[in-house]
This record gives structure tokens, sequence and C-alpha cells, in this order.
């Protein structure tokens, strides 16, 4: 079995009797990108602190790429890229300039960091501002130069925290874009920290819910939604019928109520008007499709609605019982 990238063993940080950290443990692979969600103060910052050697735990283990990062900080540094929320650059200096310096600091011969300096620029979309000086970047375009800059070490694992605060829509979109290629075709492995539940949606493999210290659940959003809302039915179908009052009769709604709750997966139908509901575990759409049109009904629309991390996120605000997922 292949070793983790990412493996935090009862990972705790106290200051006083305050658990910043509360015995986390978290796997995560090579090439995954891997969310950490969670409200401002949980704990999040201080973990990555901790991965990469800027503080030490009050006890338990961390290990990135293999490499204790308690022990052997400056290793670990070397393989892994670090985005904070807010880059600091050298202003007067032009981005092409700053990507240059960071490359000395790695001891890149010159050669190779003026075409791998090049290259990043181009992937990041900053070439034709590549001479322009960085204090007159925008913020997106600070955030995407500090991309390119952890990138110059050509890093085995990039973390992200916070990364999209305060930049526009369209470039948080493709901020999170190039994430998401740079780990598909690079097989990098990114470890997302951030509390905005949509952003975190969109580009994660997995999910890992933070609040006050602990990682209370993690999971891919499907495995999460069917552990917490089992009770719901994580999946519900709307499945609207075309030219019910020529077409259909009761006999034909009622034999096709059975035929539905047969299928794998599906706990209950419901029929109102125009529209049946379906509610399952899990998401049975064709069968649905199959279904209805062998019936002899028309299907006019089929929609399904799955629960979200928005959902899930507010579920362990309730005040109820704490779930524990890994998927």
């Amino acid at each position: 079995m292949e070793q983790p990238v990412i493996e935090l063993r009862k990972l705790t940080k106290k200051y006083g009797d305050f658990f910043a950290v509360d015995h986390l443990d978290l796997s995560i692979s090579k090439g995954e990108i891997f969310g950490l969600l969670g409200p401002n103060g949980a704990g999040k910052s201080t973990t990555i602190l901790m991965m990469l050697g800027l503080t030490e735990p009050t006890s338990g283990q961390v290990r990135v790429c293999g490499i204790d990062s308690t022990v052997n900080p400056i290793d670990v540094k070397r393989r892994v890229g670090y985005l904070p929320d807010d880059v600091g650059f050298y202003d007067q200096l032009t981005g092409r300039e700053n990507l240059l310096y960071t490359a000395r600091l790695n001891r890149l011969p010159r050669q190779e960091a003026e075409q791998r300096v090049d290259r990043l620029l181009a992937r990041v979309g900053l070439y034709d501002d590549a001479g322009k000086k960085a204090g007159k970047y925008s913020r997106g375009m600070r955030q995407r130069l500090g991309l390119a800059d952890v990138l110059v070490k050509n890093p085995e694992v990039i973390i992200l925290d916070e990364p999209t605060l305060g930049i526009d829509p369209i470039g948080v979109r493709e901020f999170l874009e190039l994430i998401v290629s740079l780990s598909r075709e690079e097989e990098i492995t990114v470890l997302l920290s951030s509390h905005h539940l949509h952003q975190v949606q969109q580009v994660c493999d997995r999910v890992g819910i933070f609040v006050a210290g602990k990682l209370l659940a993690q999971g891919n959003v499907a495995a999460l939604s069917k552990a917490l809302f089992s009770d719901k039915e994580p999946y519900v179908i709307e499945a609207k019928i075309a030219n019910m009052s020529s077409d259909a009769t009761d006999s034909v709604v009622e034999a096709l109520k059975l035929q539905l709750l047969g299928l794998d997966g599906v706990g209950s139908v419901q029929f109102d008007t125009d529209r049946f509901y379906i509610g399952g575990t899990q998401n049975v759409s064709v069968d649905v499709a199959h279904a209805i049109v062998n019936s002899g009904l028309g299907l006019a629309s089929l929609s399904m609605k799955e629960y979200g991390l928005d959902d899930i996120y507010v579920k362990y605000f309730e005040g109820g019982e704490l779930y524990e997922k890994t998927a």
C-alpha cells in the first residue's frame, strides 16, 4: 500500500489549557486535493504550521512526504510549497524578478531558473505582465504570482491557506481551475484550507470538517451526505410527467409507484398532481427515467436534489450528534 503524502497521528497543539488542535488524525494520498473546511479560528492555520515545521506540536506525529516535520523541517520545506492568504513580494521588483529571486534562493542554475520562471508565468496567465512591478498587481494577480512562486521549486505538495480571499468571482474560478489542472496533470498533492464551502466542493476530492481543533468528519461529499442524512434520504429525484390529463390513469400511476419502490436504493415514492418524488440512498435517475417511459407515461423533466457541503456544514452546528465518516 502506498504511503500517504501527508499523515497526521493524534496531532495536538495546546496553549495552556486551550486545545488549538485536538488529537487530529488525517491521511492524504498522492495527487489528491483535500479540503480542510472550517470557520476562522478552527485551528486550520495552526495545523498547517505544524505540517511545515514552523511550530512544534504539543504531542502526536506529523509526517509530510514521509518526513517528520518536527525533526526535519528543512527537508519538508524543500518538498512543500506554501501559499498563505496574503503573499509577500518585493513590490519594487517585477513579477518575473520576484520569481527569479525565489529560484536563486532554491539554488537553481540561472538558465534553468529563467526557463522555469517563464514557463510558470505563462501557466498562471501572467506572462504578458511579467515585466510589471509586483506592487502594481491586483489581488488576484498577486495570488497567481504566489502560486507560480511556490511552484518554482517543483514541490510534491502545495498547501493553500485561504488563497481566494479578496479575489473577484472570475479570478476565483480561474485560480481553482488552475489548481485542479496542476494536481491532475502533475500529480501534485494539494491541501486547500478554506471556509468557503462552494469553492471547496468545486475542486476537492475529499473534505474534512474542522471545528474547534477537531476533525469532526472526513470523506467525499456523497459519503458525508449519506452518513448525515440517511434519515432524510440523501438523494431526492423529482420527475415531472407530461400529458397527465390525457394519458395517465390512477392505475398506471399506482403501478409505477410500486415499480419505483422496487428499485434498489429507493426508500420512498410520492406522487402529487403531475410529479413523482423518489427518495433513496443512491442516484437511480437512469432507472427512474426508464421505468417512467416504459410505463407509457411521458417524461417532461427529471432533476435530482443532493445534500451539498452547505447542508452538511449546517448539520454539524445544529447541536445534534456528531458523525464521523472516512471515505
